[in-house]
């Protein structure tokens, strides 16, 4: 059901319009670039090596970098890499096709990586 008003002039708002659209504000996890070509790859098991991982991924596009985090302390592996593909695209195809998958025994997550924030927690 539709109610009809009769719009007088006090019901119109006076002053000037906004001249620009407001501004989106992003919500966490959001990237300003929609193809990212860092990824982040947990649940690995810990004779995961980069060899391992440049080979995995190569399958789906050329591999820059791979870094497998290790313990600070002890030098062994912490389960989790980052790997930076050429392009984004090809970082999407990875994503797709690897996430929830088996590799060395185990179910890996592959998803775009974050910004690391300034509050991390942690060792200082």
């Amino acid at each position: 059901m539709t109610v009809d008003r009769e719009v007088s002039g006090s019901d119109v708002p006076s002053g000037p319009r906004p001249t620009t659209a407001p501004r989106r504000i992003s919500t966490r996890g959001e990237q300003d670039n929609p193809l990212s070509k860092k990824l982040y790859v947990g649940n690995l098991s810990f004779d995961s090596t980069e060899a391992d991982l440049k080979d995995l991924f190569g399958r789906h596009g050329s591999v820059e970098t791979v870094n497998v985090i290790t313990d600070r302390d002890t030098g062994r592996p912490r389960g989790f890499a980052f790997v930076e593909m050429s392009e984004g695209s090809a970082a999407q195809d990875a994503i797709r096709a690897l996430d929830g998958t088996d590799f060395g025994g185990r179910s890996i997550k592959v998803n775009e990586a974050q910004d690391r924030s300034s509050n991390r927690g942690g060792r200082f």
